[in-house]
């Protein structure tokens, strides 16, 4: 019982003291020590038995883990972003953008920057890089008010596109292991979800930015923001070239090098900005030290909240909690729904849901015949629901440490587009393939 308290008051903790702007590398660590104590933990390596779980070894073991995983692709997704910032290539296309779409389609265009790299198997966080720049150019010659842009970055990456079929994001690849599927599984409903979800969350980002928009509300400069008053900038075509580059390198590697692909493909699109626009720099080596401590901050921020599901996961409610979630009766699809959801949100990740679940769901399932495309794409969809609270690494990263916003001013739209609007496509998910679509 002391034990469901903490894990339970530990998270709310995170998610209230995240709202309210502390610094997670205090937030992240403070919250774990409650759910560690209460639920039974020793402090130290040293005063456990060999082998045990303990708060430091775990939390340390999750922060440190992630940062040797995803710290190059982090760094170079941030130089990425700061190459385009700085040789004017973001803006460039923005106003190209603008011209061709006109200023009311200014969202439109990130969203879909968004969905097409993330479809492309660019990571997500890598996504949020790599667009911000012209995001925030975008949303300048649009004077739309900026606190806005997490949501457009959120809403083209990890809702219509991460969990649809075909995708290459791992939250789509997850259950092939467990349910020997493919990543087209149920794919006639996935179009389906996936258009609902993308037309339906685009009208409420646009009504939610209207409003803002009536009240008000507009663009408000920053001095870090590049400067581009009277300045030549290089032909749109040379600038989105560096994004095609990012793009095709990580399609072509994804098989053969998987993660790491995004090494090469970033590393490609930052040469291949340099060389294309060269003459455009104002200061490359300044836009690479700016790049280089915004990646520290970023992964630094993620990794404190991955520690803290590090200590969750090792705490005796945390099973607890997990096996009652996957023993609830009822339709294999509404039960493994809510099983991962739950799960994606107690640790604040989509694929450590699917992880943690999966193993335990799927002999249980495919024991009663239940049909493993369905599956598939439900667990897949379910992910991307609870795991985009408040204390996930994406939204943390992308709120803070890349756009510069707080969670008070930015959070509600993000939420509302990476929570409810997935929830609402995994009830059409399941409404549909109960009727028997894609079975």
């Amino acid at each position: 019982m002391l034990s469901m308290i903490g894990l339970i008051g530990g998270l709310a903790l995170l998610i209230i003291l995240t709202l309210r702007g502390m610094n997670l590398l205090i937030a992240g660590p403070l919250c774990a020590i409650i759910v560690g104590v209460l639920g039974g933990l020793d402090l130290f390596p040293q005063t456990a038995p060999e082998g045990a779980a303990n708060l430091v070894g775990n939390y340390m073991g999750g922060f440190s883990g992630f940062v040797a995983s995803w710290f190059p692709m982090f760094l170079l997704g941030a130089l990425f972003g700061k190459v385009m910032e700085d040789s004017g290539s973001a803006d460039s296309v923005s106003k190209w953008i603008v011209g061709k779409l006109g200023m009311q389609r200014a969202v439109l265009a990130i969203v879909l920057a968004c969905a097409i790299l993330t479809y492309g198997g660019v990571s997500l966080f890598v996504v949020a890089f790599s667009v911000y720049p012209m995001a925030v150019s975008l949303f300048k010659e649009a004077n739309l008010p900026r606190r806005f842009i997490p949501a457009a970055l959120a809403f083209g990456s990890v809702t219509f596109t991460m969990t649809s079929a075909g995708s290459p994001e791992i939250q789509n690849w997850i259950p092939i292991e467990y349910l020997d599927t493919s990543p087209y599984a149920g794919w006639e409903v996935s179009i389906i979800v996936a258009l609902f979800m993308a037309a339906f969350g685009y009208w409420w980002l646009r009504k939610m930015i209207g409003k803002a928009v009536d009240r008000g509300e507009t663009f408000v400069g920053r001095e870090e923001d590049p400067q581009v008053e009277n300045r030549k900038l290089p032909n749109p075509v040379m600038g989105i070239l560096p994004l095609v580059v990012v793009l095709v390198l990580s399609f072509i590697f994804h098989d053969s090098l998987k993660q790491s692909a995004l090494i090469v493909a970033l590393l490609g699109g930052i040469l291949a900005g340099y060389a294309l626009n060269y003459k455009y720099f104002n200061d490359f080596f300044g836009a690479l030290s700016a790049g280089t401590v915004g990646a520290l901050i970023a992964i630094g921020n993620t990794a404190a909240v991955v520690g803290f599901g590090s200590v969750a996961k090792a705490v005796p409610a945390f099973q607890t909690a997990v096996d009652a979630m996957t023993s609830i009766p009822g339709s294999p699809l509404i039960g493994g729904a809510i099983a991962v959801s739950v799960i994606a949100g107690l640790t604040g990740s989509a694929s450590g849901g699917q992880a943690i679940a999966l193993p335990i769901l799927a002999p249980h399932y495919l024991d009663m015949g239940v049909n493993t495309e369905a599956l598939h794409r439900t667990v897949s969809i379910s992910s991307g629901a609870l795991d985009s609270l408040p204390h996930n690494g994406y939204v943390v990263t992308t709120i803070r440490a890349i756009c510069g916003e707080t969670h008070a001013d930015a959070y509600g739209a993000v939420g509302a587009l990476t929570v409810i609007v997935p929830l609402l496509g995994l009830a059409l998910a399941i409404v549909l393939f109960s009727l028997g679509l894609g079975i």
